[in-house]
Parts: structure tokens; C-alpha cells; sequence
């Protein structure tokens, strides 16, 4: 990995690189995937069809229908092994337990003269889930997207997800299952989007599409906001280690590869105040990488997103890892919670040396559905809010209406809208009547 010193003149330029990164040229995509949402839109399941054939290879004339029942689901549970279907549920349990936490509730206050406000919480009604395929399974997909909406109280979750000429993939299957899923589609890419944004005959239209994608996928997803919600745009994956120099260099090495065999895109970032801690991971990293099965992916991954900064102390180190706002920020440091009163900017923040990345993927209970590409300075990991919204309660008795009457008679003036102000003045002359 390289190695770059805050005080070097290619500091900069390093560390704007990696500023840069997730920034994704969409105007290649954008037209072919704007065809596409237009296809399903005007042409529904035949459109589904025709491009499924097209993209994934597969017939899904042939096959009978594009849904999966309940009873496939519960076979593919029971099909996967006693041991698994215990793993899954284990996983289950804990995302649930930590996202029940995050419940909201509505609330309401009288004030004197008996006027009522108050805020109502309501589940959205009905959410669609990406579960990209391909080459790779993701179960864990599954459940960070459809627990925090069953949480919520979201009344029905449809899943769709790229077909396979041999199935999908049973873990996937029994996760929805598990999950509460209610409907699965196999369907994938930004026609699946499409389908669940407009509605088609054997697929509902959603108020909400959650769940990650490749790039025609996030391209469809944010072309179709506004008729529907989306969770985010969701970019490569990317890792962020602050360290001090103590710890094992290994672990870290692990650590940073553990995002690179994500995607050739995924950025692997080490702060380090420590020069001789900064060739220690370097070389790990080197050695480790010949032994990954994924390692061309992992290798072109930290040629180019990949960098070592070594700094003066952990506030610059801090002030670093702020700018850059990553999707995990591993703090791995000898007193992590005093670093953590520095860090304002991260998806999610793992604290000390036992707690790898891959725990908040798997098995920790928080999503790990997190904002990418520096989103982090504004957003926030997926979780039960997303599911949700919020309506304002206002009544308000005669006497409330006369104490305010008349500030919101002027107001109205100031602004110029006549008929708002007369809407209050014929309730208080009817009233002084």
C-alpha cells in the first residue's frame, strides 16, 4: 500500500483522490436505464420479461412466474441445515433486539387554554427490498433491510432480486423467509426498480425502495425519487482504520482487505501515527493478499483506493478521518473512547482492537446498510426511522383560536395572502358576533 506523510507535498493529492472516491459517472448509464424505466412503465411484466431474457439470461415466460412462493421460501429454510438455519436466526434476533431500540412514538401536549399539538408516528404501508445477485449470496442484505421495516410496523415488504437459471440462492430464500418477507420477485437490475416504482401486474408499486445495487440499479433508483422514496445511493465500500501504533498489524492488514475484495472501487484507508506501524500493515497487507480467492479484486481495490497516512498525533488523525466521513471507521486505538469524542463524521464507528468491520455485518445488530462516498457528513445507517414518517396534530378550541387569531391575521398580511388571513377572520367575527 502506499505511504504518504501529512507533511509530504503529495499529501494532498492523495488524500484528494480518495476524497473523490464513489464519484461515479452516470451520463454513460443513465440513458439506457431511463429506456429501461420507461419500458416497464408503458409495457409492465412483458417489459419485466423481455429485458430479464436481455440482462439475466433467463426465461421467465418459461419458468411460469416471476414470484416465489411462501412454501419455496420455507423449503429453502428447511433445506439449508440445522446449524445454518440456527446462524440466520441468531443474526435475525440480534438486528431486531438492536433496532427495536430505535422505535419512535408519537406524542402529544395540552396547552392552557386546551389548544392540542402533538406529532402521530405511522409505519409506511408497503416497502420494496434490493437483494443484488450475481456471483455472491447476501442473507445479511435481507435482513438489514426487511427487520428494520418489520419493525417499524411496515404492512407488507416485497423482495426482488436477480434470477438464476439454477434458483436463487436458498440462504437468501430462507433470510426472507426468517425476515417476514412477504413477497419475493425474481427480478433484478433497474427494471426491478422500475417494476416496484410504477407497479406491473404481478408486482405491486411500493411507497419505499430500500437495499444496495450496482450502478444501473442506484442510476434507476434515483431517477425514480420523488414517485417513490429511496433509502440512499449507496456507492463502493469503503474502510477507515485511526491507530496509534499499538495493536496487531495483522489484524489491521485483514481489516482493510476485508472492504477490497468488495469491489475493485472500495477504498482501504489506514491513519497511523506510527511510520513503523505504517510498514508493518503495508506488508501484511501485501502477504495477505496472495492468500484471498478474491484477490485480483482485492489487489486492482487497494492499487487505487488504497493509502497508508502517517500523522503527527490523533487530533490530526481525527481531522483527517472527519473530511474523508467513511462508511466504517474502525478506531483502533489503545484508548478508543477518548478518540471517539473527536469524530464527528462516520457510518458506523468500531471501537477497540476485538471488533472488526465484519461484526456490524453480520452478527453485531446494526445496520450495516450505511452512507458511502462521504455521504456520512449528512446521513445516517438504515434503520426503523427510515420506515416510518411523522404527521402534525394541531386542535385548537375557540379560545385558542382568538389568542392567535389576530398574529396570524398579520402574518398573512406581511406575506401577502389575503385569503389565508380572511380563513381566520370570519371564525373571530363569527366568534365576537
Amino acid at each position: 500500500m502506499r505511504i504518504v506523510g501529512t507533511g509530504e507535498k503529495r499529501f494532498d493529492g492523495a488524500l484528494k483522490k480518495i476524497l473523490k472516491r464513489g464519484e461515479a459517472d452516470t451520463s454513460k448509464v443513465e440513458e439506457a436505464v431511463k429506456a429501461i424505466l420507461d419500458g416497464v412503465r408503458r409495457r409492465g411484466d412483458r417489459a419485466l420479461i423481455t429485458y430479464t431474457r436481455r440482462f439475466d439470461g433467463v426465461d421467465l415466460g418459461k419458468t411460469g412466474s416471476m414470484e416465489i412462493s411462501g412454501g419455496q421460501l420455507e423449503e429453502a429454510l428447511d433445506s439449508i441445515g440445522r446449524s445454518d438455519r440456527q446462524l440466520l436466526r441468531k443474526a435475525a434476533r440480534r438486528i431486531m433486539t438492536f433496532h427495536r431500540r430505535q422505535l419512535p412514538k408519537s406524542w402529544s401536549m395540552r396547552e392552557e387554554d386546551g389548544t392540542l399539538l402533538g406529532q402521530r408516528v405511522t409505519p409506511l404501508e408497503r416497502v420494496g427490498i434490493y437483494v443484488p445477485g450475481g456471483k455472491a449470496a447476501y442473507p445479511s442484505t435481507v435482513f438489514m433491510n426487511a427487520i428494520p421495516a418489520k419493525v417499524a410496523g411496515v404492512e407488507e415488504i416485497f423482495m426482488v432480486t436477480p434470477p438464476s437459471n439454477t434458483g436463487l440462492n436458498p440462504y437468501v430464500m430462507a433470510a426472507a423467509a426468517i425476515a417476514g418477507v412477504e413477497r419475493v420477485f425474481q427480478v433484478g437490475g433497474a427494471q426491478a426498480v422500475g417494476a416496484l416504482a410504477y407497479g406491473t401486474k404481478s408486482i405491486p408499486k411500493v411507497d419505499k425502495i430500500v437495499g444496495p445495487g450496482n450502478i444501473y440499479v442506484a442510476t434507476a433508483k434515483r431517477l425514480v425519487y420523488g414517485r417513490v422514496d429511496i433509502d440512499m445511493i449507496a456507492g463502493p465500500s469503503e474502510i477507515l482504520i485511526i491507530n496509534d501504533g499499538t495493536g496487531e498489524p495483522e489484524w489491521m492488514a485483514a481489516d482493510l482487505l476485508s472492504q477490497a475484495e468488495h469491489d475493485e472501487l472500495a477504498s482501504s484507508v489506514l491513519i497511523t501515527t506510527s511510520p513503523e506501524m505504517a510498514e508493518a500493515v503495508s506488508r501484511a497487507v501485501t502477504r495477505q493478499l496472495k492468500g484471498l480467492s478474491r484477490r485480483a479484486i482485492a489487489g486492482e481495490s487497494i492499487k487505487k483506493y488504497g493509502l497508508i497516512i502517517v500523522t503527527k498525533d490523533l487530533d490530526e488523525a481525527a481531522g483527517i478521518a472527519n473530511s474523508i466521513a467513511p462508511e466504517h471507521l474502525e478506531l483502533f486505538t489503545r484508548n478508543p473512547s477518548r478518540l471517539l469524542r473527536k469524530i464527528r463524521h462516520a457510518g458506523a464507528i468500531f471501537l477497540g482492537y476485538h471488533t472488526p468491520e465484519a461484526l456490524g455485518d453480520y452478527m453485531a445488530g446494526p445496520n450495516h446498510t450505511l452512507p458511502t462516498g462521504g455521504t456520512a457528513r449528512f446521513s445516517s445507517p438504515l434503520g426503523v426511522y427510515d420506515f416510518i414518517k411523522y404527521s402534525s396534530i394541531l386542535s385548537f378550541p375557540p379560545r385558542g383560536l382568538s389568542r392567535l387569531g389576530e398574529s396570524v391575521e398579520r402574518f398573512t398580511a406581511i406575506e401577502g395572502l389575503e385569503a389565508h388571513g380572511k380563513s381566520v377572520s370570519v371564525r373571530l367575527k363569527g366568534r365576537k358576533a
